[in-house]
């Protein structure tokens, strides 16, 4: 009995010894590399976390094969975001080795517009002029740029939207056209989708809801100011509250309050989806990487 439990046993051990031997001489398996992409968003406000739709985009629709880098800040225009030094952490971002592709999405032009001391450039010279270096320099250091024209502003006269961003769109699709880039009209589509839902629903999608007198000019169909009641008639006058939320906020930080222009989280997750599906059209490229 004792002689047949140890020829057993002898069996088995040779049997586990000639498959670790096989599994041993066997040839590893081959492991394909991955091939992933870095997204970064340039711009202001609209695009940056926490006011903008950048953070929705990356958080919802970046796959885990996208490094999905939000650089834009609140504040900026084409010359700002520069001078202060974020235009060199983005071609550091670009320059950074292992990934197959970088795609950068600029989107400027809110303060841009007049009234913004600091900021401001004219919209026939220089802020072409700064649209047209970005593209330059992004392409120099081997990234590909991706023009976004600005989120429109939510602000109602009589029922239709006063879209005051429209000529600043128009200078960033000539400038795509020009350098042969790929364009994302966000604020063609973004005005089409606000106009439809008028001002009262709108409304929702700012950072907090809006006063009880505001939400009743809503309801009529014209906006007024968050701020002094007023009706818009220039550029970002019905959104004076942007530019302080812009400027008082510590860095990294968001104030938080009704206005025209930043976006809540439902604002952010819808714009956020909107600019993910058509950047998925226009960038055929970029359509494995990006979710729904």
């Amino acid at each position: 009995m004792k002689r047949n439990i140890c020829l057993a046993l002898g069996v088995f051990a040779s049997l586990v010894f000639l498959r670790a031997a096989a599994a041993a001489q066997a040839p590893p398996i081959a492991v394909k590399p991955i091939r992933a992409v870095k997204i970064i968003l340039v711009g202001d406000s609209t695009t940056a976390v926490g006011s903008g739709w950048g953070g929705s985009f990356c958080a919802l629709h970046a796959t885990s094969f996208v490094a999905c880098v939000n650089l834009a800040r609140g504040g900026r225009s084409t010359r700002s975001y520069r001078e202060e030094g974020s235009w060199k952490l983005v071609l550091a971002e670009v320059r950074s080795r292992g990934f197959a592709d970088t795609w950068i999405l600029i989107q400027f032009g809110h303060n841009d517009q007049p009234g913004k001391p600091g900021r401001s450039t004219d919209l026939t010279t220089e802020f072409p002029t700064n649209l047209r270096r970005y593209v330059d320099e992004a392409l120099a250091a081997g990234a590909h740029p991706v023009l976004l024209t600005p989120l429109t502003r939510r602000q109602f006269l009589a029922g239709r939207l006063q879209n005051d961003l429209a000529p600043w769109a128009e200078t960033v699709a000539k400038v795509a056209a020009e350098k042969q880039v790929p364009l994302v009209d966000l604020n063609t589509l973004s005005a089409k989708a606000v106009q439809e839902m008028g001002p009262a629903e709108a409304n929702k999608l700012a950072q907090m809801p809006p006063s009880s007198e505001v939400a009743a000019a809503a309801a009529s169909g014209t906006t007024i100011s968050a701020q002094t009641g007023a009706a818009p008639s220039t550029p970002g006058a019905a959104d004076t509250v942007t530019q302080k939320l812009d400027n008082t906020a510590p860095a990294g930080k968001v104030n938080k309050a009704f206005d025209y222009t930043h976006l809540g989280r439902d604002g952010a997750d819808y714009f956020a989806a909107m600019v993910a599906e058509e950047l998925a059209a226009k960038v055929p490229a970029l359509s494995e990487y990006l979710v729904p």
